[in-house]
Formats: C-alpha cells, sequence, structure tokens
C-alpha cells in the first residue's frame, strides 16, 4: 500500500476543489463544481491505477472504465453548465448559508474532496488485486461498468431532450427511462461504482474496503446532495404535480409504475 502516493493524490483532489471554490465565485455557476469534481476523481483514479502493483490487463482495464466515467460526467455536466444558469440545489445551499456562504461553501467542497478520495482509494485497491487476469468477477465488473455508463447517459439525453421543449417549464419527465425511477441518472451513477468491489475483491480483507465506493455514492445520492435537495425544488416549483409523481413512481431503483394514469411530460 503506497500510502506517501495517496496522500499527494489526496491533497490534488484538495487544490482542484480549491479551484472549483474560486470557480463557482468567479461565476457564480456551480455546475463547475460537479465538473471539476468528476475530472479530479477521473484523473486520482488513473493515477492512483496506474502506480498500483496489480497486473499490467486489470490496471489498464481499471483505467479505461474509470476514463470513460470521468470524461463523460465532466463533459456532460461541463456542457450544461455553460449554456445554463445556476444549480437549484447549491442555490438553495448558499440562500440558506446567507453572509457565511463562501467560507461555508468552501469547507462543504473540502468534504467532497475526501469524498472523492474515497473513490479513489477504492480504484487504486482495484488496480491493486493481484490475482490473475481475467477472473470471472473482472468479466461481470466490465459489464456491469459498460451498462451503468449506458444507462446514465441514456438517462442525461433523454432529460436533455424533455428540457428543450416547451412544456418542460411545467411539466416533469416521464419519458424513456424516467419513467420507472424519478432519479435513472443517480441509479447509474450508483451503479457504476458497484464494479469496482468486482475489480478488487481477493482473499484479502482491505479488498472489501471498495465496498465503500457503492456505500458512500448510495448515501450522498439518496440521502444529502442528491434526491433531497433536488426534490425540494421539484416540491417548490411543481407542487401537487411532482406528489403526484412520487405516488407512482419509484425515487431511485427502477420499478414497475404504481399507477395506470399516466402524466405526460416532467
Amino acid at each position: 500500500m503506497d500510502w506517501p502516493l495517496l496522500m499527494i493524490i489526496a491533497g490534488g483532489i484538495s487544490l482542484a476543489m480549491t479551484g472549483a471554490w474560486i470557480a463557482q465565485r468567479a461565476t457564480g455557476k456551480s455546475g463547475w463544481i460537479d465538473t471539476i469534481w468528476s475530472a479530479a476523481v477521473g484523473l486520482g483514479g488513473i493515477f492512483a491505477a496506474v502506480s498500483a502493483e496489480g497486473p499490467f490487463a486489470r490496471r489498464m482495464t481499471v483505467i479505461l472504465v474509470v476514463a470513460a466515467w470521468a470524461l463523460r460526467l465532466a463533459w456532460h455536466i461541463g456542457a450544461r453548465t455553460k449554456g445554463g444558469g445556476e444549480d437549484p440545489r447549491y442555490a438553495k445551499l448558499m440562500e440558506d448559508w446567507g453572509a457565511s456562504a463562501s467560507l461555508r461553501l468552501f469547507i462543504f467542497l473540502q468534504v467532497q474532496a475526501f469524498a472523492a478520495f474515497v473513490l479513489v482509494f477504492s480504484v487504486y485497491l482495484a488496480a491493486l488485486n493481484d490475482k490473475a487476469y481475467p477472473s470471472i468477477t473482472d468479466i461481470v465488473a466490465v459489464v456491469l461498468a459498460a451498462a451503468a455508463l449506458a444507462g446514465e447517459a441514456m438517462s442525461d439525453a433523454q432529460l436533455s431532450r424533455f428540457r428543450r421543449r416547451p412544456e418542460a417549464k411545467t411539466e416533469i419527465c416521464e419519458t424513456g427511462l424516467w419513467r420507472y425511477s424519478r432519479h435513472p441518472n443517480y441509479f447509474f451513477e450508483w451503479l457504476f461504482w458497484c464494479c469496482l468491489p468486482l475489480f478488487a475483491i481477493t482473499s484479502s480483507p482491505i479488498s472489501l474496503l471498495t465496498l465503500l465506493a457503492p456505500a458512500l455514492m448510495y448515501w450522498l445520492l439518496v440521502h444529502v446532495s442528491g434526491i433531497p435537495p433536488l426534490e425540494e425544488h421539484m416540491l417548490r416549483s411543481r407542487g401537487d404535480k411532482f406528489r403526484a409523481l412520487r405516488q407512482r413512481v419509484n425515487a431511485f431503483f427502477p420499478g414497475p409504475r404504481k399507477s395506470k394514469f399516466v402524466s405526460q411530460g416532467e
């Protein structure tokens, strides 16, 4: 375990999130925060995997998977931020924080840096696995990662198409994957990080630490910075329409709709 290397990566991520704080303060667009965070996780993960001591083929596979995730997500959020306004989740936080918003945002982003390091550490453990490659779990991990990336890209594309329609200002998206989950993009984001324990798992107890990646991502998306603030915004902006949606569509895990009555749009 190369702890000095990991500490250097942790410091780099902290500096990146300081840059994200500066970008938000300079532009007033919090979307750059998530863009930089995605890129920092990707670069940190790639650096960690390159420096690990597992078989070359597994390390390269992990690098390709993580790079694909980071490039897609950073590009998507960056493009959305460039052409849009403030992220409503961050806007509400800044409003609630009042005069101390700048300082509290800086601290909040350093907490995000720690979360990013947990993910990078899991990538490192996956690349550190020294068992023969490829194993059955490696193959399952690649298939799972590909399915998650495709599902998240499809969810984002469906929502982007909906937002270009006139009714998007007053309705709620219930097209495609959004018919079966209120947040399919979050579900597939979580699913992606479930691939790391499959890459990493060995008889060594330390490999179980990779479970921190999907556990952390689930907690953040479902209970902290994902669904709760976004649904609070939807309740304020859509009211009873969103309350009705919650009665018929699962919040996170895709599943059958709970009513035969379907609204037209989101």
